[in-house]
């Protein structure tokens, strides 16, 4: 898989924010060497946040967003500024572009108050620099940059790429789970839901971080599991599907570790740990009570659809109450939780970490629980302790 390949989750989102005719729009253009957006002398011409994945030197793989202005009015331009503050949910740096010539409205040190209360990293572009008399100094926090003329915009981007070596995720899927010459199987269903010719993420990762490791890799699916093991001396680590948890958990012997892609996948994403906290409300259910089952991407729904069909089963068959479903997909997360009782997450191998911390979050200060799909699968199996048993610091808090 190469640099233009990086899935959209695992690049870093690099959002340009500021007031209307800042010059926003004509920076990201000169950034990105691209007529990414459309640029005019009228104030709020970028309606809607514009964003394009691609390759950037030095920056590697990378999404640019443009948004709309910071200070559109109107109750369209409301709705322009409120899709602004969504981008700050998945943005891992932020671009500040202001007019050089001008000190800060109350509305930019706004922006920055946000994304110092998001921990965003971010850089202040002071555009239109050409219309100064003499330029400042650029500092660790100001780069002077002029859109119209193309300078300072490598320093810019070498500001960000600096900004971007904190924000990178530390660790792959397996890191720290198997070593050079140990095999590892990795158990991956393939039904009327698994594109043809292809493998979910989370699959392809583990194949590769597998090979980097200098590992053995067998993939089977779970009706091939049993001949696997016995005909495989000496696994090291098992990991499957959630959805083939129960049988693989049943085939595979108690000394060989298990885990999960969803249970990797949360660590990897970095919320695991408050994903194994929220789980317990399953066994708290009651009837009435409302279930938010949500998707970080948009597929078409097959007849055994884990999250409009599995999911609920199992949750209705664990709580053994008479629950309410509501789903949600894509970017199309809810902000106000106030109604649910538990939000069930997939993997959410197509956000970004940002954004996932930032849908926990958003549960946990509304005291609503949030799990995610291969958490809660092994939980109502009986079996999340054992699927846990590779981060023995979090099994430890799970009771027999």
């Amino acid at each position: 898989m190469g640099l233009n390949d990086t899935p959209s989750g695992d690049r870093t989102h690099i959002g340009f924010f500021g007031l209307r005719n800042a010059g926003k729009s004509s920076l990201v253009n000169a950034f990105t060497s691209q007529e990414l957006s459309v640029v005019s002398d009228i104030k709020g011409t970028t309606t809607d946040p514009v964003q394009k994945s691609m390759e950037l030197l030095p920056l590697g793989p990378v999404v640019i967003i443009d948004t709309p202005g910071y200070d559109d009015e109107g109750s369209l331009g409301e709705k322009r500024v409120h899709a602004a503050k969504r981008i700050l949910n998945r943005t891992d740096i932020a671009v500040l572009v202001t007019d050089a010539a001008s000190p800060l409205t109350h509305l930019e040190k706004e922006l920055i108050s946000i994304f110092e209360e998001k921990e965003i990293a971010y850089v202040i572009a002071e555009n239109k620099s050409d219309l100064l008399e003499k330029i400042p100094s650029d500092d660790d926090r100001h780069i002077y940059v002029s859109a119209k003329n193309k300078t300072g915009i490598e320093k810019l981007k070498n500001k960000v790429a600096s900004l971007m070596k904190n924000e990178l995720l530390s660790t792959d899927l397996l890191a720290g789970l198997v070593k050079k010459n140990e095999t590892v199987i990795l158990v991956t269903p393939i039904d009327d839901a698994a594109p043809k010719g292809r493998m979910i993420l989370p699959e392809q990762m583990g194949i590769r971080d597998a090979l980097d490791s200098d590992a053995i890799c067998v993939v089977v699916k779970e009706t091939n599991l049993k001949q696997a093991l016995e005909q495989i001396p000496g696994v090291s680590l098992v990991v499957t599907d959630s959805q083939a948890f129960e049988i693989v958990s049943s085939l595979v012997p108690e000394n060989i570790p298990l885990t999960s892609f969803s249970i990797l996948m949360a660590k990897y994403k970095g919320f695991l740990e408050g994903a194994v906290e929220g789980v317990t409300a399953i066994s708290e259910l009651k009837d009435g009570d409302n279930v938010l089952i949500s998707e970080g991407c948009t597929h078409h729904r097959q007849c055994e659809d884990i999250g409009t069909v599995k999911m609920p089963g199992w949750l209705t068959e664990a709580s053994g109450a008479k629950l309410n479903f509501s789903w949600s997909s894509g970017r199309d997360f809810p902000e106000d939780l106030s109604k649910y009782r538990l939000v069930v997450h997939c993997g959410g191998c197509m956000l970004p970490s940002r954004e996932l911390t930032y849908r926990m979050k958003c549960a946990h200060d509304q005291g609503v629980p949030f799990t995610n799909y291969g958490i809660s699968i092994a939980y109502m199996h009986g079996i999340l302790k054992r699927a846990l048993s590779v981060f023995p610091e979090l099994a430890s808090k799970i009771k027999d």
